[in-house]
Formats: structure tokens, sequence, C-alpha cells
């Protein structure tokens, strides 16, 4: 469904390459600055592709503390992801929302 590969210390999604030794994000060879939040979002996601998480989720996973009204703040992180690593943000490639629902990175 779409190209992937994945080792010990880097996950690879058609042409998005996480490396989780040195916590760097290349998309088409070209480094990505994401901010240490943003980009725990994109590990727990790549992670587990096609894995829909919640935004419950995602904040307890990322923030390790419980839920509470997060909602806003994970879009907020989502949207500025998008921004970095999508050529058109408002349809992406990678970064997926599952309507009332959560998030997921296709497979």
């Amino acid at each position: 469904l779409g190209h992937y590969k994945a080792t010990e210390d880097e996950i690879e999604v058609r042409g998005l390459v996480l490396n989780k030794r040195s916590k760097t994000v290349f998309v088409d060879q070209e480094e990505i600055r994401l901010t240490a939040t943003e980009y725990r979002i994109l590990e727990l996601l790549t992670e587990h592709r096609g894995r829909v998480f919640s935004i419950a989720e995602i904040y307890e996973k990322v923030w390790k503390e419980p839920y509470f009204n997060g909602e806003n703040t994970v879009a907020v992180h989502v949207r500025r992801i998008r921004e970095k690593i999508e050529i058109n943000p408002r349809e992406p490639k990678y970064l997926k929302v599952v309507w009332g629902i959560g998030y997921k990175i296709e497979k």
C-alpha cells in the first residue's frame, strides 16, 4: 500500500524518514525541524502506522499526563507538523485525520 521500511533506528514511510536515535526527521532527504513535542507525536504515529489514535491517547502518551481538555493543544501541534512535513497541509499525504476519532499515519 505504499513504501514503508523500518530498522531499529529508522522508520521510512513514502519519503518521510524518522531517525529515532538522532531524533531527526527528513522528507524527501530534506531535514525538517520539529519541536520535541512535534517529534514525539510524529514518532508515536509512525511507529504504529495505520492505527488511529484518539486525541486523548495522543495527549496522554506525548505529554505523559491525564487528558483534560487538550483537544485544541493536540490539533495545533498536528497542524504545525503538517505545515512542516506536507507539500499541501490541506490534503495531507502522511498525517491523516479520521473524523470524530483522531489521527493516524497511513500504512
